[in-house]
């Protein structure tokens, strides 16, 4: 029986202090570079921001579907999910920097852009001020979620009255919907917009899908390094790390199947506005990139898990989950550098600075929250039968 779960605080102490020291210096470097190059500063900035929200992002949207969809997978790395997911509120306040840098990083933000006919007719919706207001408004529907499922979470642990997990399933519903609606236009603002006379239906939903891989391998990640600790010691068990290889490999299938989805629309219907896009990364350094993601991204990691000892080898899974969190990096340079540098690769220092400083922060954020909850939903009705279903 389980009676203490909160993780050791002297050791999450000591990793808060280290990151924390790791995103202030990153970003010092980045203010640095700042001076000398604002242009390639916002860049690395934006690829960086991506990124990390992605991850916080992504975990939002794997614990509410665990809430709708249930299963011992989630219980195991729920507390892991809602920590990421209330990092929210730093990630609205580390927004700022692309606010100041929007004539920086986007043609449509620029006085001139009006002489161009496309942009002109879409500056109804790809304006400064819009832009702005919608930015605020993700934020806020995203934070209210946030608040909410954790409000109802933190009173369950108190109070373990079973009808929260009901509450929580009926929020998961709407709170997906809200998810996926805004973050398609955020993806469209954020990152298609980069190049605004390109567009594609099919664009929010892969960038999504892309969020909540990076945010499964991130958490499989940090639950099997927490695995050897108490409590976590005493209920992950290789069957657990089974079933999350498992939803890991799914994710990396539905990834690639998107991808090339997109992919093939726009060649077979081989428009003006359509294949620019895909042809300038196909040029210089960029068309080894892509089949760097096609290698690594796709093939090794797909045969990988198709494994049932590797999924089950904590070691093994962790360098899989590694690998499709450097990977998860690696895609959102080719998806967003080209639109900068479409004569060929192009790679600044600061597009490790700038994700080093970000994710120093982002992680001591992490570790603060993992510190202010127990890290395993002790009085959630199904957590027993999780615990069980790994001793099976």
């Amino acid at each position: 029986m389980i009676h203490d779960a909160s993780l050791p605080e002297a050791e999450l102490q000591q990793f808060q202090k280290r990151s924390l020291l790791v995103g202030i210096v990153g970003l010092a470097l980045c203010g640095a570079g700042m001076l000398f190059n604002r242009e390639e500063f916002f860049r690395s900035y934006l690829l960086a921001y991506l990124f990390w929200i992605g991850i916080a992002l992504g975990c939002l949207a794997i614990v509410m579907l665990h809430h709708l969809s249930g299963g011992a997978w989630g219980i195991v790395i729920r507390r892991l999910l809602e920590s990421a997911t209330r990092t929210l509120p730093l990630m609205a306040l580390l927004f700022l920097p692309i606010v100041f840098g929007l004539s920086h990083l986007y043609e449509w933000a620029r006085p001139e852009a009006l002489g161009d006919k496309i942009l002109r007719h879409k500056s109804l919706y790809l304006n400064v001020p819009f832009f702005l207001v919608r930015a605020a408004l993700y934020f806020a529907a995203w934070i209210a979620v946030v608040y909410f499922l954790n409000k109802w979470s933190l009173k369950q642990d108190q109070t373990a009255a079973p009808s929260l997990s009901r509450q929580l399933e009926l929020l998961s519903g709407p709170g997906l919907v809200i998810y996926g609606a805004t973050m398609t236009f955020a993806s469209i603002d954020w990152v298609m917009s980069l190049e605004a006379h390109w567009f594609s239906t099919i664009y929010g939903l892969s960038f999504m899908v892309g969020q909540v891989l990076g945010a499964f391998a991130f958490v499989i990640a940090v639950a099997i390094l927490l695995s050897s600790r108490k409590p976590l010691s005493e209920v992950i068990s290789s069957e657990h790390l089974h079933d999350l290889g498992k939803l890991l490999l799914a994710f990396v299938m539905l990834w690639a199947y998107l991808a090339f989805s997109q992919f093939l629309i726009m060649f077979s219907g081989n428009l003006p506005e359509e294949i620019p896009w895909y042809i300038r990364r196909q040029q210089g350094g960029w068309r080894w990139i892509g089949l760097l993601l096609i290698l690594l991204h796709f093939a090794l990691p797909f045969l990988l898990l198709l494994s049932r000892s590797l999924k089950r080898d904590a070691k093994k899974l962790l360098a899989v989950a590694a690998l499709v969190i450097a990977m998860r990096f690696v895609d959102l340079l080719w998806q967003v550098s080209p639109a900068f540098h479409p004569e060929g690769f192009h790679f600044n220092w600061m597009d490790l600075a700038a994700p080093a400083g970000i994710g120093g922060i982002w992680l001591a954020s992490f570790a603060r929250q993992l510190k202010g909850r127990p890290v395993l939903p002790l009085h959630d009705p199904f957590f027993q039968e999780a615990v069980q279903h790994g001793r099976e």
